[in-house]
C-alpha cells in the first residue's frame, strides 16, 4: 500500500513538473521560431502528451489487450474535449478560437474520427488499416 501511495504521488509530481517544462519549452518554441502557439500546441505539444498513450497502447496490445488500447485511445479523445477544455474554461472564462487557425486540423480531426468508426464497425482494426492511419497522420 505504501509503495503505490508513493509511486501515485511521485508520478502526480513528475506530471506536474512534466506539464509545466513542456509548456515553457513550446512557448520558447514558438516565439524563437517566431510562429503561433496553437501551431506548436498542435505539433510539439500533441506529440509530446501522446507518448505515454503510446506507450499504454503498445504495450497494452504486446501483453494481448488490445482492446485496452482502443479504450485508451477513445477515452482520451472524450476527456481531452470534455475535461480539458472544459476545465480549462472554468479557470479561464473565455478561451477564444479563431476558427481560421483550427479549420483544417478540425477537418483532420472529424476525418481521423469518421475513419475510426468506419474502420471499427467489423469489431477490429487491422495491421493495413493502422497503416492506413499513420500515413494519414505523416501527411498531416
Amino acid at each position: 500500500m505504501f509503495n503505490s501511495l508513493l509511486s501515485l504521488f511521485c508520478g502526480t509530481c513528475m506530471l506536474y513538473f512534466g506539464a509545466e517544462w513542456i509548456v515553457k519549452g513550446s512557448s520558447r518554441i514558438a516565439s524563437k521560431l517566431g510562429i503561433s502557439s496553437l501551431v506548436i500546441g498542435l505539433t510539439v505539444v500533441a506529440f509530446g502528451t501522446s507518448l505515454p498513450e503510446l506507450i499504454v497502447s503498445i504495450f497494452s496490445a504486446l501483453e494481448g489487450s488490445p482492446s485496452i488500447a482502443v479504450g485508451n485511445v477513445v477515452g482520451s479523445n472524450i476527456a481531452n474535449v470534455g475535461l480539458v477544455l472544459g476545465l480549462s474554461a472554468l479557470f479561464f472564462p473565455f478561451i477564444y478560437v479563431q476558427y481560421n487557425d483550427i479549420k483544417r486540423d478540425l477537418y483532420v480531426y472529424l476525418f481521423s474520427c469518421g475513419l475510426f468508426i468506419f474502420f471499427a464497425f467489423d469489431g477490429r482494426i487491422s495491421q493495413f488499416e493502422g497503416i492506413i492511419f499513420v500515413t494519414c497522420l505523416l501527411f498531416y
